[in-house]
Formats: C-alpha cells, sequence, structure tokens
C-alpha cells in the first residue's frame, strides 16, 4: 500500500509540473530583449515654434522583428510654454549587421502649459493623442546603442482644433541581456 501511494504521489507531481509548465528552458533562450535610453528631443509645434527639452523610453522586443516601445517627451520654449507627452505602444524593427531600423504607432496623453492669462492664472490641460514614427538604432557595442527618431503626434480635440508637432529625438540607450 505504501508502495503505491508513492507510486500515485510521483505521477500526480509529473503531471503537475508538466501542467504548470515548470521545465527549465534550454540555454540561450530568454523572453525578449529590453533597451532603455534616454536623449535630446526638439518639437516643430503648430502652436508655437520649436520647444527643445528631452525625452527617455523603454523598448521590448518579444518576437524576432516586434516589440512594444514605452516613451515620454518633454519639451518646452523660452516663455514656459511646454508639451508633456506620455506614450505607449508597438513597434516593428529590422536589423541589418549594426543598423536597427524601425517604426512605431503609439498612443498616449499629452499635457499642454498654455501661456499665462491676465490674472495670472497658467491653464494646463490634458489631451489624448496618437503617434506615429520611424527611427535608426545604430550598435556601438552589444550593449551601446545611438538613436535617431523621427516622431509625428496627432492630439485630438486641442482647443477644438488639433495639435500636431513633429519631434526629432538623438540620444542612446542600454540594452540588457
Amino acid at each position: 500500500m505504501r508502495v503505491l501511494t508513492r507510486i500515485v504521489v510521483f505521477v500526480g507531481l509529473l503531471g503537475t509540473a508538466s501542467m504548470a509548465h515548470t521545465q527549465a528552458l534550454p540555454a540561450g533562450e530568454r523572453l525578449g530583449d529590453l533597451k532603455i535610453g534616454g536623449g535630446f528631443s526638439t518639437a516643430n509645434s503648430d502652436y508655437a515654434d520649436r520647444y527643445n527639452g528631452g525625452a527617455a523610453y523603454v523598448d521590448f522586443d518579444f518576437l524576432p522583428h516586434i516589440g512594444v516601445e514605452g516613451e515620454f517627451h518633454f519639451v518646452k520654449d523660452s516663455s514656459d510654454l511646454y508639451e508633456k507627452t506620455y506614450e505607449a505602444g508597438g513597434r516593428y524593427f529590422r536589423t541589418y549587421k549594426k543598423f536597427v531600423p524601425y517604426a512605431k504607432v503609439m498612443y498616449g496623453r499629452g499635457v499642454f502649459n498654455f501661456p499665462p492669462l491676465a490674472d495670472g492664472f497658467r491653464p494646463n490641460l490634458a489631451y489624448n493623442l496618437l503617434a506615429g514614427g520611424i527611427g535608426v538604432d545604430y550598435k556601438i557595442t552589444p550593449h551601446i546603442y545611438a538613436r535617431a527618431d523621427w516622431e509625428y503626434q496627432d492630439w485630438f480635440g486641442f482647443q477644438n482644433s488639433s495639435l500636431s508637432p513633429n519631434i526629432l529625438t538623438i540620444g542612446g540607450a542600454y540594452r540588457f541581456r
């Protein structure tokens, strides 16, 4: 009876391990590639002239040519008008030796800081936005990348029309393996 109990427990554990996928991954296999980076951004806005600032981004590539990206931009002019955006979306990329060109489509939220009113109050309003862009990463080393990125944004319902800045970002990233 004791041997039969051990056999039943052993078979049960094997079945549970199989159903829970507790098998070890083969050597060299990973879930994806993670890059974290930032850079200098300049935006040509249709509200005012040019805004300058910075950007930060995170890429996670989980298939050979498909990944996701999260991005943050903060650009402002000399009079403290600013555009701040938070975006997330998908990206498609290809690798050609050291060059990794990509295209992206993103959805997010933008915050615009308007000029002060007569009473000194400075309105600060948020809008949804859709963005598309292209860029290229250049592999300096297996872990260090340089990036040039162009993005077009369309802010919905901005002052009964839309805001559509073009943003150029030059920066770099670290790739975790």
